[in-house]
């Protein structure tokens, strides 16, 4: 079960250490030597296409807390610094991510938000607290993918000592689809061997216009040890997944929320069930008090599932003929009167197939050390570019 020690508890076993540029190897006694003591090497320049190691841990223990911070660029400057880990000698990574991603915010944008794992205090702040064992040890690399230098301040902070049997590692594997394919679920987690848990994921998409009024009916399907074509835990939709309801919008709550949410200016003379969707949106979903544990296999999955609508008028069959011709229906078709829309000026409503460019961070302990596709980079970064309307980059 994932826990956090009792603040109360004073466990002298425990060998507490940190490692930062202003001490690279965690050794006991050696912080602050750069300028004797007096804050000489809290940053340094990483170079377009540089890998650094972050730290070179030997023993068992636990990574505590990470936190990190560099200055606001592009989007696709942003996401293309990306982190991986290696535990225990694995030649393979069990961790390969956009450093962003890892904190809980797709899209390359950093933005304000906590939970109970991650924050972005200030939207500049990158915090994760999420309980990394290792058995024989853990080295953690950086790369600077981008085409300009960045300035990176970072801190590890650690315990040595020993690691439960039922502690499992934990991989954090990135997988995005731009587009979708229809009627093709994204998968957000699957290829690791059990027996394992999924902690969670930070989800991100970019809505491509369709016409649909409403981009998130999709559900959150997980299939675990030996489901077939059905899954055990299926969900009610995408905001239903998120904890909100009827919509979703910009909040954070520990567990579940949504930090990114951006949304170009509204039109003056929209119509009814004319879009005004977010261009960005993502969340973040942690099953901590709600363990979602499987013995051998794991695969999460997400639908791409939009709605839209006719009101009331007398082109209403017509319209709603064309939109029976323009989209692949999903679920029972489309509802034409009945309770939910009885006295309202709605006609008709439905649920169709439509197609988004998804992004994933899945947050998987396992047992087992295991590796994760590498990051695609180009992929990453790929159609992240700034909205006009946004927020120039450099500016907090």
């Amino acid at each position: 079960m994932l826990t956090f020690d009792t603040p109360a508890r004073i466990d002298t076993s425990l060998d507490s250490r940190s490692i930062s540029f202003e001490n690279p190897t965690g050794a006991r006694g050696r912080g602050g030597t750069a300028a004797h003591g007096r804050k000489g090497s809290p940053s340094k320049m990483i170079q377009p296409g540089e890998k650094i190691v972050l730290a070179d841990i030997e023993g068992s223990g636990h990574i505590r807390h990470m936190w990190m911070t560099f200055p606001p660029s592009a989007p696709e400057l942003m996401r293309a610094v990306w982190l991986e880990v290696f535990y225990d000698g694995l030649a393979g990574p069990s961790i390969s991510t956009p450093c962003l991603d890892f904190f809980g915010l797709p899209h390359g944008r950093p933005a304000p938000y906590s939970s109970a794992l991650t924050s972005v205090q200030e939207g500049r702040g990158f915090n994760a607290y999420f309980p990394m064992p290792f058995r024989k040890g853990a080295r953690l690399e950086l790369t600077n993918s981008g085409s300009k230098a960045i300035n990176l301040y970072y801190q590890i902070d650690y315990t040595l000592g020993k690691v439960d049997p039922d502690e499992g590692y934990l991989h954090v594997l990135f997988h995005r689809e731009n587009p979708t394919t229809l009627k093709n679920d994204f998968v957000i987690a699957g290829g690791l061997k059990g027996p394992g848990r999924f902690l969670g994921t930070a989800v991100g998409i970019r809505i491509l216009p369709d016409g649909m009024a409403w981009y998130g009916e999709g559900e959150v399907k997980i299939y675990r040890d030996g489901d077939d074509k059905l899954p055990t835990i299926c969900g009610t939709g995408l905001e239903d997944y998120v904890g909100s309801a009827w919509g979703m919008d910009k909040h954070t709550a520990l567990y579940a929320g949504v930090p990114l949410h951006i949304v170009p200016p509204p039109k003056e003379d929209a119509q009814p069930f004319e879009p005004h969707l977010p261009d960005f949106v993502s969340f973040y979903r942690w099953h901590v008090p709600d363990p979602i544990i499987f013995r051998d296999t794991l695969t999460v999955t997400i639908q791409q599932i939009g709605a839209t609508g006719v009101m009331q008028g007398p082109q209403q069959e017509q319209q709603l003929e064309t939109l029976k011709k323009k989209y692949q229906v999903a679920g029972d078709g489309w509802l034409v009167g009945g309770p939910l829309i009885e006295g309202t000026p709605i006609y008709a409503v439905g649920i169709a197939e439509r197609r988004d460019d998804y992004s994933a961070a899945a947050f998987v302990y396992c047992r087992s050390a295991q590796p994760v596709p590498r990051l695609d980079i180009a992929a990453a970064t790929a159609d992240l570019g700034l909205r006009k309307y946004e927020k120039t980059p450099g500016t907090w």
